[in-house]
């Protein structure tokens, strides 16, 4: 139900898109997350939104992603700027019905395929 677009290669400092196709549901009533998995390491939450506003994104990327939604389309979209290494993974999107966020992952019912991020020069 959810695909994830937009991953690829980039230099540090580069930029990247992302977006989150999230499709049928009760868009209103669905919060969406972003989540990263790098190597060697768990998945983590990098960003979410809700209908609620959501509590963004968190402080280790702050300031580099942002995190938007488009109500008409249906889609969750995050920007990544200033790129490091350290942002090579794959990133997730993963929907959950509430109006509200939340940091774990285990609270979010629906996940897409995954999306590789490459940061190498």
């Amino acid at each position: 139900q959810l695909v994830e677009s937009g991953g690829g290669y980039v230099q540090p400092g580069g930029s990247l898109t992302l977006s989150c196709a999230v499709g049928e549901g009760n868009w209103d009533a669905t919060a969406v997350g972003w989540f990263r998995q790098a190597p060697g390491k768990e998945r983590s939450q990098l960003c979410c939104s809700s209908s609620r506003g959501g509590p963004g994104c968190v402080e280790s990327v702050k300031g580099r992603f942002t995190i938007s939604r488009d109500n008409a389309k249906k889609t969750v979209t995050l920007r990544m700027n200033r790129l490091k290494p350290e942002d090579t993974g794959v990133y997730y999107c993963a929907s959950r019905f509430n109006y509200y966020c939340s940091a774990f992952a285990d609270d979010f019912d629906s996940w897409g395929r995954g999306t590789q991020v490459t940061v190498s020069s």
